[in-house]
């Protein structure tokens, strides 16, 4: 075997690092395509689009978004999979992805195996509300109307394994209700029938569900954060209406396909945390009930294997199945 010398080895892995500097430095050369497993209109969506703004500002490159919806995020999570690890291929994911680790487990990749992370963006409670026809104002009346109607009422979800779908099993789980799963292709679809009365209930992100509550479309019936929500204060919790220590939340993320150069990583990340750190960023959030995220890669990977962790002991206390 070849053995190098001392000053060929420092050689070696300087070049090496001098590589890989000019590789971040020069990255991106070219357009950046951020594939968003969930259909047009709902946060993963609408978030992706204000980063790819605010991403090609920063690093003065063309970001653009490509919307791959499709069997509870499966499909476009797939497709960034089996693309190249070069840092031109993004994924918007959402929590979805963890959940799904253990909901689907059959599913052709693993979060944490074929991906690598990038950072988290921020995340959001949700507003459990209801058609005005349904005969309720109140978490304990919907209780009480489902445990007089084992099944009868149904809850939409944007798709199964989505922070809304998960979020019905878990209330169900601890409301010791029964409600049926009715699970659309995306969120779009689910509010039109929301709105248009052929659901009863669905939990929805705050940042798209408070409007259509403020203007009665909707009734909302409590908020799903521990606290209430600052743009909601008199709207109680589901952990205050009966069902005690109940939470649930959407979050938003951007990964790689593994093997992406860690200096892009590092770079992407750095890019994100300043856009999400930005004062005027987190007040035009705040406005719309979303909170920044801002991790480090090392502090990120840690976050999604507890989330990981997390679902997976929701979904199997809860018995939750994809429908």
């Amino acid at each position: 075997m070849l053995k190098l010398s001392p000053t060929l080895k420092l050689v070696t892995c300087t070049l090496a690092l001098t590589a890989g500097l000019a590789q971040a430095q020069s990255y991106p050369n070219r357009p950046v395509k951020i594939v968003v497993p969930f259909a047009a209109g709902g946060p993963a969506d609408n978030y992706a689009r204000f980063m790819a703004q605010r991403l090609g500002d920063e690093l003065k490159q063309t970001f653009v978004i490509d919307n791959k919806p499709g069997a509870g995020s499966i499909i476009g999570t797939d497709l960034v999979a089996k693309s190249a690890a070069d840092g031109y291929t993004l994924l918007m994911m959402s929590n979805t992805h963890t959940v799904n680790e253990s909901l689907i487990p059959t599913k052709p990749f693993a979060l944490m195996r074929d991906f690598v992370g990038i950072a988290p963006i921020n995340y959001s409670a949700l507003l459990l509300v209801a058609h005005p026809s349904v005969p309720v104002k109140t978490v304990g009346e919907l209780v009480a109307l489902a445990k007089s109607k084992p099944g009868k009422i149904n809850y939409a979800s944007s798709g199964n394994g989505t922070p809304y779908h998960m979020a019905g099993e878990l209330f169900k789980f601890m409301a010791g209700i029964d409600m049926t799963h009715v699970p659309y292709k995306g969120s779009s679809g689910a509010r039109t029938d929301i709105v248009g009365g052929q659901v009863d209930v669905m939990f929805d992100a705050e940042t798209t569900m408070a409007t259509l509550s403020r203007d009665g479309k909707v009734r909302a019936l409590a908020s799903t954060g521990l606290t209430r929500s600052n743009n909601l204060p008199d709207l109680a919790t589901v952990h205050e209406s009966g069902v005690p220590r109940f939470e649930a939340s959407i979050w938003l993320g951007l990964m790689a396909p593994k093997g992406t150069p860690a200096d892009v990583v590092n770079k992407l990340n750095a890019e994100v945390r300043k856009i999400v750190n930005n004062p005027e960023v987190k007040a035009a959030w705040a406005k719309q009930g979303a909170v920044p995220m801002s991790m480090s890669v090392p502090e990120f990977d840690q976050y999604l294997n507890a989330d990981i962790a997390k679902w997976a002991n929701i979904v199997k206390v809860s018995g939750a199945k994809p429908d």
